[in-house]
């Protein structure tokens, strides 16, 4: 079977005094249109006040823009940067060709690699968003004009793409579709307090490593690639500490440099799992050049969702890849920094150890001698606390073992161990 031939495309940026790099920030898209399925051809940025309201770049460069586009057969242009509905139409009909941004390029990666009912819907709606945004501001605009490949995937029908009474009916199908999903996520939630369990959320740039790290820690096999935004779906799993400690892992969506808001605002739900969390385990490449400006993203990305005032535990991944130490590298956000290599297991016995740490200090510490009688609430203290020693006397089982903080103290009537504690 012929392999399908990529589209050839011709990325563009506006250079106007940001505070990153636009030469890195079209490396950074570059990955993504590869991730996409097709293949950056040119790099083009040029030094602006601002990027212009009609057409982004200036026109003369557009002009140019033109000339090579016609002469390298190219298929298309990429925007670094959200394009206005005027600055697309326009840019379509002076260049005759397919105009997308970095947001069409991310909601075309997210479209292939949802899996889970829950995030096609979420996709979706964020497509449908982007497209209601563009119908809106630009009569006649003509979307059919993208043919295939990016852009062209989740919702792509032509009805979809030009009615916009459609696509808004849609969007409210969506959006009870969406509600009755964070009903579930709710129960979901709720019955993982009642286990009490300790949930550990993963966050983290796109490509931090995130999903080998999961895998090492619980021995998994979610999908790794050398790709951005490799997966999707949230993921949950168990895992057992060396102390014996059970805890539950939870995998989130990976954060980009300008995230669409579209993306945060459909994702919404899967992205505040990290809010639930006990404690947040941030994921940083240590080996990325960007990886300040990567790490901000993260800080940034939280604070919209308004997840503060969780114990955070720093891992500097892939250290294998350094080429000299970077030991001195702190993080002012974290109460733990940790340097590991997840696909060498290099680092993971000190990670143990802080998680263990951490989780210690959520939790109460008890020292009693449990009647024989109550043998369901030894049962209890080895299946959600961690043992410090146990020793069977007369009078009962003799545990000295910590304790998840949300049963103790409170309500003397569902509080299991308050007449446990010192």
């Amino acid at each position: 079977m012929a392999h399908e031939k990529k589209e050839r495309l011709v990325l563009i940026a506006v250079d106007y005094g940001q505070d990153y790099s636009p030469k890195r920030s079209l490396d950074e898209l570059a990955l993504l249109v590869e991730t996409a399925g097709a293949q950056a051809i040119e790099k083009v940025v040029q030094k602006m006040d601002s990027p212009s309201p009609a057409t982004y770049l200036g026109s003369g460069k557009v002009e140019e823009l033109k000339w090579f586009l016609e002469g390298e057969e190219a298929d298309g242009i990429v925007a670094d940067d959200e394009l206005s509905p005027a600055q697309m139409r326009n840019l379509g009909e002076i260049l005759d060709t397919k105009v997308l941004d970095r947001t069409s390029v991310i909601l075309d990666i997210f479209a292939q690699h949802a899996r889970s009912n829950e995030g096609k819907i979420q996709v979706e709606m964020a497509q449908l968003e982007y497209r209601n945004i563009l119908l809106s501001g630009s009569s006649g605009m003509r979307l059919s004009r993208q043919g295939g490949g990016i852009g062209s995937r989740g919702p792509g029908e032509t009805q979809l793409e030009t009615d916009r009474r459609v696509i808004r009916s849609r969007m409210a199908t969506l959006r009870r579709s969406i509600k009755e999903m964070e009903k579930n996520r709710e129960i979901a939630r709720k019955m993982r307090t009642r286990n009490v369990l300790p949930v550990v959320a993963i966050v983290g740039y796109t490509n931090a490593g995130k999903s080998t790290l999961l895998n090492h820690i619980t021995d998994s096999s979610v999908l790794e690639e050398n790709k951005l935004f490799a997966t999707l779906d949230p993921t949950t799993r168990s895992g057992i500490l060396p102390d014996g400690q059970k805890l539950l892992f939870t995998d989130t969506v990976g954060f980009i440099h300008k995230l669409p808001h579209h993306l945060v605002k459909a994702f919404h739900s899967t992205l505040e799992e990290a809010a639930y969390a006990d404690v947040i385990l941030h994921v940083v490449d240590s080996a990325d050049p960007e990886i300040d400006m990567h790490m901000q993203v993260v800080y940034d990305t939280l604070e919209e969702l308004k997840i503060s005032g969780k114990p955070m535990i720093t891992v500097f991944n892939k250290s294998d890849l350094l080429q000299t130490a970077t030991g001195g590298k702190r993080d002012p956000h974290a109460q733990e920094v940790v340097r590991v290599s997840a696909l060498t297991g290099q680092g993971m016995e000190e990670l143990y150890a802080v998680l263990s740490k951490t989780l210690k200090e959520l939790r109460v510490y008890i020292d009693r001698v449990i009647p024989y009688a109550q043998g369901t609430l030894v049962s209890r203290i080895h299946e959600q606390g961690q043992i410090v020693s146990e020793e069977y006397e007369e009078a009962g089982v003799h545990i000295k073992a910590y304790v998840p903080a949300a049963l103790a103290p409170g309500d003397e009537k569902r509080d299991a161990f308050s007449d446990l504690r010192r």
